[in-house]
């Protein structure tokens, strides 16, 4: 019988619930590949490292490690460097990632996708933004069509594979995009067209949750193990991370909470409720509220208005405010529902954060149910995170557990390796 532990510290006896429903039996496999996770993870983090420090590290033996870096290496995830000198003994080699594996990645908005080519380490080589139509097949042509002359210029990159983060939630099960109210593609099949086009696997991901990964990819999320995401651009997305796990929910739908009425006598949403969080704390709202204040101004888009109220432009600043307000607001359908240890926010307001991030923090302090608020931390490469993302959601669904008979296609965001506390492993073996 188990123990647990009591209030005292003491150990007592206890049976953990097991939900038969849902428990499978793990295999040699899925023990093989966990512990290859965790080899990735640890030479992508803690790179160049040797073999010995590996098995140190990861308390595998010292064979274990060998057999998976000699696979690793095989399959070109990783590279030897040098040797390290050492005055008696045999001397390690250094192993790192392979910087010649590389991955396709677009972030998909509403009027333009930026196309870049990312490494295993995060690292941009190339990165371009193309507008965008209304007409799905022609939007994803351009893309396609953009995403050939990188691969061109990168003859001597090995392409693992393409990763989409989009601006909707996609069916984990048809990895079709079911919900999109800002961008009308819902139910065309994108992942079909790409793949047709170029011979490569092609991963889909929401924004939101692509951002989240990115941000527990290159850790300003250890330690944490319950946040939510909030994304602020044309919309209003949010990613959800409970008990060190992305939340997918039924349908990959979980965590749209722009998309609950905050008024029900308020605007159209794209959704077709009135009043949604996203008409009121959106960049497309701050656009709005500016057009009301000055009906004579041209007509602007969020980088303007940015600008202009970092010249003092009263209208503009009186308009970002408005949208500040009701993002602190709304942020207590988040604290109400989740209680999270941690809200990060990342999008277009974030880059004047010095001046409309106290605005949010004392709505956000205002709206409390009891205790103190969540803490609030920002990040202004929104854009980078989501193709970062994208990236990611390509490596972890490649990796041998992914394809095995215990697993399913919603485990993906889900994982989290036994090294380093609960970080989601972004670096998983070849498919």
């Amino acid at each position: 019988m188990p123990e647990r532990s009591t209030a005292s510290g003491e150990r007592a006896k206890g049976i953990k619930r097991v939900d038969l429903a849902y428990a499978r039996l793990a295999s040699s496999e899925v023990a093989r590949d966990i512990n290859r996770d965790i080899v990735l993870e640890l030479i992508r983090t803690r790179q160049p490292v040797s073999r010995a420090d590996l098995s140190r590290f990861s308390g595998l033996q010292p064979s274990t490690v060998s057999a998976i870096v000699e696979q690793l290496l095989a399959e070109r995830w990783i590279v030897e460097g040098a040797a390290v000198e050492r005055p008696r003994g045999r001397r390690p080699t250094l192993i790192s990632l392979n910087d010649d594996l590389v991955m396709l990645v677009a972030d998909v908005r509403p009027n333009q996708a930026i196309i870049a080519v990312v490494d295993l380490n995060g690292r941009f080589l190339s990165r371009e933004a193309i507008p965008l139509v209304s007409e799905p097949e022609r939007g994803v042509n351009n893309m396609v069509e953009c995403m050939k002359r990188m691969q061109l210029a990168h003859p001597g990159k090995k392409f693992e594979g393409i990763g989409v983060s989009l601006p909707g939630r996609v069916d984990p099960a048809t990895q079709r995009l079911i919900l999109s109210p800002n961008l009308k593609w819902s139910q065309y099949d994108i992942k079909g067209a790409v793949e047709k086009k170029i011979p490569l696997q092609v991963e889909l991901s929401n924004a939101a949750n692509a951002a989240l990964l990115s941000e527990m990819w290159f850790g300003r999320m250890d330690g944490v193990r319950n946040a939510v995401l909030i994304t602020i651009s044309e919309g209003v997305g949010s990613a959800i991370l409970a008990n060190g796990q992305i939340v997918g929910g039924k349908d990959g739908l979980a965590g749209e909470f722009g998309h609950i009425p905050i008024d029900p006598s308020g605007p159209q949403c794209g959704c077709g409720m009135k009043g949604c969080w996203e008409m009121y704390a959106s960049s497309r709202a701050a656009i709005r509220y500016y057009a009301e204040l000055a009906p004579d101004a041209a007509p602007v888009v969020i980088q303007d208005l940015l600008n202009r109220a970092e010249d003092g432009d009263a209208n503009a600043v009186a308009a970002l405010t408005r949208q500040a307000k009701y993002l602190g607001r709304g942020l207590r359908l988040v604290t109400a529902a989740l209680s999270p240890e941690v809200i990060m926010l990342t999008g277009d307001l974030t880059a004047s954060w010095k001046t409309f991030g106290p605005i949010v923090q004392a709505e956000l302090d205002s709206q409390m149910l009891t205790g103190a608020a969540p803490r609030l931390l920002v990040t202004t490469d929104g854009e980078l995170a989501r193709l970062r993302g994208a990236g990611a959601i390509v490596l972890q669904r490649h990796s041998g557990y992914y394809r095995s008979p215990h697993s399913s296609a919603d485990d993906h965001a889900a994982r989290k390796p036994a090294a380093r506390g609960h970080r989601v492993i972004t670096v998983n073996g070849k498919r």
